[in-house]
Formats: C-alpha cells, structure tokens, sequence
C-alpha cells in the first residue's frame, strides 16, 4: 500500500516541527533515512541558497551516505535546527564512524534553509537546535510508509508562494521497472505558481488540466491579490526545497544528476524561478535497494530522472492547494483555496 508521499520509499520517515502562534510562523521539516544512511546528492540552482554541508555530498568527496537531511524556515538562522538533529543522531551512535569506539560518529546532515523572517510579525522568531530536535524525534516516531501532513506545517509554515500562501507537498509513484521514486516539496518562491490569465496553477496546466475557474471568481480573486500586495508586498526573500528519494541502487553521480533534473519540475509549477532572492535547493537520497534495469545500461536512469522532475511539480500543486490562508501581524497572504474555493482539485 502506498500514501503518494515521500515515505512510499522504504526506510524514509518525516517529521515536522511547527511554531506560529505568538510572532511565529515557521518551522523544520527533517527527511530521515534507516540506520546506515542513504546515498545522498544535491543541486543548488538559486541565486541566495543558505545551506549546511552541501559540499560533503559532491560525488569527489568522502563522505558517502547521509542519516538524515534537513529542511528549515529562518533563513539563514534556521540552519541551527541541524545541530539538534546532529545531537540525536549521535546520541544514537548513527554518523561517519571515526575512532575504534561505535560511538565516535560525527553525523554528516545536510541542511536548507527558506526565508520566513518575519512572516509571523517577530523577526527573531526561527528555528533552533531545539526546533530540529522536535522534528527528527517526529520522524523517528513515525512507522514504515506513514503519510506525511503537507500545507503549512514544519518548513512550510511560514512559506510563501508569490502572494499566495505556499507549504509542504509530496507525491510518489512507482515505475514501470518496480523502483519507487518520491518527493517532498517545501513551496516558498519568489514566482507565482498560478497563470494570471486563467487561475489554473502552472503546474496543473503541465499535467494536462483543461478546466478553469469561472470568470467571475478568477476576476474576484486577481482584485483579492491586488489588494494583499498593496497591504503586504511580497517578500524580497524565497527559496523553493525539495528531496527527491527512490529506493533505486544510483551512485553518487547518478543521484546528483537526478537532483539536477529534478529543478526542471520546479520550472514548470513556478515561474519565474531560481531567481537571485531565490535559493531553490534538490537533494536526492538513494537508498539502494533495488537495480536499475541493466538491459538499459546506463539510459536506465532516464526512467528516474524525467519522474524526479514530474514529481517536484506534483509536489509543488499539492502543497499549494493544501495551504491555508494567513492574515497576521506579519503579512497576509490568501491560500488557492480559499480564491477559487469552487474551483476544487480534480474538477
């Protein structure tokens, strides 16, 4: 049985920690492997990324399997939320092993972070160790292939997607060959994700949409958003996240091509996209345990890597349709949902 989410790739778990409430509007979302690790790669295409050990995943380098990635609101500041889950992690005796005794490990977690300061009206409001702790323990509490919440929770409480209200989204599918290949969005772009034209998301129209919203709750809608910008400009700070994760045998190469390709799928649901405000971020986490088909040879992973970026795009719709609207100290932004309520998923 899967969820269509992240977790459908065996041995992942994911866990939010949400603040809002009280000059908060943030949160950490923590992608956590099984014991050992999964190969881990990454691709940073915006122009104002904040990350953490990124470059211990370049294939050149030592450092081979990752416990756990970290996704984080607070900017620059939220990077800080890794160290708790690194805290967990070692408590655990899970890290790269160095010294004769099991619990000399130092965990390697890669980490991103999006802009949301200020979005719940206290600037100094964002995660921290403790933020990051609360997260992986979320997700170490979490059983095989548990559904994963998506909207406005963990790192996508306080995202934002142009004037809409963004969030976490997930999709899933497996191919044709039995491997499974998922993705865990974090939508908080400097674009929009909807055609101002037509109402529809650009994401929906890629995956073949032929209905539209009425005419009237489209003009209705577009004279709300004009009026939220005048109130609540849009923030000059982004960045869109995403782990794309198969259970697929990839090297560290293969995976980091994967991640690469899987940016194609945050063009097609945003636009404009990877912008100098934006840091927009792909890890990939391979966890091994299936071949890729070897009559394919090397093409073989074509298969992931067009799913990777169909998945990205799914991912990114569903966490915008599963967000809710926002209107506090910090800024006001209406969800798609709430614009175009008739105008329903799948109708």
């Amino acid at each position: 049985m899967t969820v269509d989410a992240l977790t459908d790739v065996a041995g992942l778990r994911v866990g939010h920690a949400t603040r809002n409430g009280d000059g908060w509007l943030t949160g950490t979302t923590v992608v956590l492997a099984s014991e050992g690790g999964a190969v881990a790669a990454v691709d940073v295409r915006g122009g104002g990324p904040g990350t953490k050990e990124t470059d211990a995943l370049d294939p050149r380098n030592l450092v081979q399997k990752v416990e756990a990635v970290v996704l984080t609101g607070g900017s620059a500041y939220g990077l800080d939320s890794a160290s708790g889950v690194m805290a967990w992690l070692e408590e655990h005796g899970r890290g790269v092993r160095v010294g004769p005794d099991p619990a000399h490990v130092v965990p390697v977690v890669p980490a991103a972070c999006v802009f949301d300061l200020g979005r719940g009206g206290d600037f100094r409001a964002r995660p921290d160790a403790a933020t990051g702790r609360a997260a992986v323990e979320a997700a170490a509490g979490t059983g095989p292939g548990a559904p994963v919440v998506e909207g406005c929770v963990g790192a996508g409480t306080g995202a934002t997607v142009g004037l809409l209200k963004g969030g976490i989204g997930t999709a899933s599918t497996v191919l044709g060959s039995g491997i499974t290949v998922a993705a865990l969005v974090v939508a908080n772009a400097a674009g929009s994700a909807m055609d101002p034209g037509t109402g529809v998301l650009y994401g929906e129209l890629f995956e073949g949409r032929t209905t539209y919203p009425a005419p009237d709750i489209h003009e209705v809608a577009l004279r709300r958003l004009a009026e939220t910008a005048a109130k609540s400009p849009p923030p000059p700070l982004n960045t869109t996240l995403a782990v794309v994760a198969t259970n697929a045998d990839l090297t560290r190469a293969q995976a980091q091509k994967l991640a690469g390709t899987a940016h194609d799928g945050i063009a097609r649901a945003v636009r404009p996209v990877h912008l100098l405000n934006d840091g927009d971020t792909v890890f990939t986490l391979a966890t091994g345990t299936h071949t890729l088909p070897p009559q394919s040879g090397p093409l073989a992973l074509n298969e992931l890597l067009a799913a990777g970026a169909d998945l990205v795009t799914r991912a990114i719709v569903r966490a915008v349709r599963a967000a809710e609207s926002v209107d506090g100290l910090g800024g006001v932004w209406p969800s798609y949902g709430e614009l175009y309520g008739e105008f329903e998923e799948g109708a």
